[in-house]
């Protein structure tokens, strides 16, 4: 009896293309493994034989196999309609079994993996008979039935550890083996198909151009139904050397397309990661999957390239996340995390005004870098939908001109008694500091979300500004605050923001509103808090003596607002877990309060609903072990609501104190939220 092997069920209705799949799944597999193939179509009893064919199958094949023992079983004379001779499988390292029912319920406790095939009803009926010719046709509808009934009573759907949408172009085995990587049941004997996957090299272009971003995101990505663009929208307004100036030197555009394109979603503790026409869920924290997909330098920079980001990942983490790093769990409306694996993307260098085109070596890498050379090349002297728009009025958002009317999720009553329920819990010492958030709500409508977001980055302009278009799910930010950096060689950096003051057209108003803030007891105490709280959020996973407050309480002017800021920095120790240095972190301080996780029970208590994308970060995770994250705020997310509609949303919140007065506290989050509402042409509520 040899050691029990992995066994790969490949199941799905009839003609969706199990056989082709599972053959070529065996192929790649055995150019590192010992593979037997089965395929339950060997061991039907005939055209009404679904039912005990699987029976069979589970009694004479899999329970042997499970157990390391060579499988001896009858098959089925399609010609002769009867029971044929006795043959026998042999087990070995890989085992796949293939065809309707191979992951029948009777059969799933002795499987490792479930790879579950869709297709079209048309087009299985097509390629079924493509494939069988006139002997299957009399009899397609009553197997159909057959499936019918046994998917009825049978949840292997919903069971399956991968789902594929067989296209029949030749790409659904690799991405199914791509997919099964992510599984821990399968993953360990799979090292040598990962280890290939790892040996990842990266091409690179230096383009002496400038063109308009906005242009360049639309012809590279407008059909791209997951694409990201973080937007430093500030860089024209900061040049130099400045701290402010290297917060915005850097662009990125990229979308998932490609050899090694793929996407993930976490929910409520799955990951769904999905790679071309195959989705894997994996069930576990977050922060634990993240850490078996970053934090090891795989690839070197281009020479000459001052970036920290080498391709990657990029999206955003809710606040939701809390519930992995000692805050309660809150189900969110909005995925806790969506990210994308761009293994092919364009960064601008505002400061060398220089475009770098970064690509994974893969077949269809030199056919992309000539499309992006292109469109860099069309967009650094063009015009267009995108720079037209660029220039459109708030309006403009909408194509039937309408203004969106907000509803907020705490009425101003509301919202002041919070605010001393707030005080109530800081007097009682279970907080020194709450960050007290609403949400304000509006239908979506027929808004366009591109044509809003080219608005806010002209009127808001920010360092970390970004477009993250998930299918229907759309985020536009114009945040201003980073949340946490860690360089490829170690150094961490938060610079959070606690105190605000709205601008002023006036010149000596405004400079007064900013001499208010930079004077300000309450707001220089907030922020300190904050600045103590990252410390400790820093310290876990830093080198010892290495945390220090480089800026402390600096004041910083945006397009509507004055911002205190401060700046905190460490050194990671040395293989220091990364994905868990940014955990021990997150959610940001700014965003909760100190202390952290008393304070954020605190604000499930007060707050009537979930955050969801608001208050928590959105940057890239780097293929040479660096991120760059930014506090989500300043930010309208467009979600699909459960009516089949899109809803559109604000987040908007402030730092309670002892000392806070709560008609300056709701007039402060009425401050915050001008900048992206005015943008609409809409009012504050209330």
């Amino acid at each position: 009896m040899t050691p029990a092997p992995v066994i790969i069920a490949v199941d799905g209705r009839s003609g969706a293309g199990k056989t082709t799949l599972a053959v070529e799944l065996a192929a790649r597999l055995r150019q590192h493994h010992k593979v037997s193939l089965f395929h339950l179509e060997d061991i039907y009893p005939g055209w009404n034989g679904l039912m005990p064919g699987i029976e069979r199958y589970v009694g004479t094949v899999l329970t042997p196999l499970s157990s390391g023992q060579a499988a001896e079983w009858t098959s089925w004379d399609w010609e002769r309609h009867y029971d044929g001779g006795l043959n026998v499988t042999l087990p070995a390292e890989i085992v796949i079994v293939e065809g309707v029912g191979a992951a029948a319920d009777a059969a799933r406790p002795m499987l490792d993996a479930v790879v579950w095939v869709e297709a079209p009803g048309d087009d299985r009926r097509r390629r079924a008979l493509a494939r069988d010719g006139s002997t299957y046709e009399p009899y397609w509808d009553s197997w159909a039935a057959q499936e019918d009934e046994w998917l009825s009573t049978d949840q292997v759907i919903g069971a399956a550890d991968v789902r594929v949408q067989n296209l029949a172009d030749g790409n659904a085995p690799e991405d199914v083996l791509q997919a099964l990587m992510y599984l821990p049941s399968v993953a360990s004997i799979l090292s040598p198909e990962l280890s290939a996957r790892r040996g990842l090299q990266l091409r690179s272009e230096r383009l002496e151009a400038v063109p308009d971003a906005a242009l360049l995101f639309e012809s590279l990505y407008a059909r791209s139904g997951n694409a990201i663009w973080l937007d430093s929208s500030n860089a024209s307004a900061v040049a130099g050397r400045s701290q402010a100036a290297a917060r915005s030197r850097f662009s990125i555009l990229a979308d998932d397309g490609g050899t090694y394109g793929q996407s993930v979603r976490h929910v409520s503790g799955t990951t769904h990661i999905t790679a071309g026409s195959a989705t894997v869920a994996t069930s576990g924290p977050f922060f634990r999957w993240l850490d078996t997909v970053w934090g090891r330098k795989a690839v070197r920079a281009p020479r000459g390239y001052d970036g920290q980001f080498t391709l990657g990942w990029l999206g955003c983490l809710g606040y939701e996340l809390k519930r992995e790093t000692g805050g309660n769990d809150v189900a969110s409306h909005t995925p806790d995390a969506a990210l994308l694996f761009a293994g092919r993307a364009v960064v601008l260098d505002h400061r060398e005004r220089t475009v770098w085109l970064l690509a994974l070596e893969a077949p269809d890498a030199d056919e992309w870098l000539r499309a992006a050379r292109t469109a860099v090349g069309a967009a650094a002297g063009g015009s267009g939908p995108a720079a037209e728009s660029s220039g459109a009025v708030a309006s403009g958002a909408f194509a039937s001109g309408a203004v969106p009317e907000f509803v907020s999720r705490d009425s101003a009553t509301d919202y002041k008694r919070k605010i001393a329920d707030s005080q109530h819990e800081i007097s009682e010492g279970n907080s020194y500091e709450v960050c007290l958030t609403t949400t304000l709500e509006a239908p979506a409508g027929d808004l366009d979300p591109w044509r809003s977001y080219l608005n806010l980055r002209r009127r808001n302009p920010a360092p970390f500004a970004s477009y993250l278009r998930f299918g229907e799910l759309v985020v536009a930010s114009t945040s201003p605050e980073r949340f946490l950096r860690i360089l490829s060689d170690g150094g961490m950096r938060a610079e959070p923001i606690k105190g605000t003051r709205g601008r002023s057209s006036d010149a000596s108003e405004d400079a007064a509103l900013r001499h208010d803030l930079e004077t300000s007891l309450k707001d220089r105490a907030e922020n300190i808090m904050i600045v103590d709280l990252l410390r400790n959020d820093l310290s876990h996973f830093a080198i010892p003596g290495s945390v220090t407050v480089s800026r402390l309480c600096a004041i910083e002017s945006y397009a509507t607002v004055h911002q205190m800021v401060s700046t905190i920095d460490a050194h990671l120790k040395p293989g220091a877990p990364r994905a868990e240095a940014l955990a021990a972190a997150f959610p940001a301080g700014s965003m909760t309060g100190a202390p952290k996780i008393s304070t954020m029970d605190i604000l499930d208590q007060l707050e009537s609903g979930p955050r969801g994308i608001y208050s928590g970060a959105i940057g890239y995770f780097s293929l040479n072990a660096a991120t760059d994250l930014a506090v989500v705020i300043r930010t309208l997310v467009v979600n699909p609501d459960a009516d089949g509609g899109r809803t559109l949303s604000l987040g908007v919140g402030g730092a309670i104190t002892a000392d806070s007065v709560a008609d300056d506290e709701y007039e402060e989050i009425r401050t915050k939220a001008y900048g992206v509402l005015s943008t609409l042409g809409a009012d504050f509520p209330g």
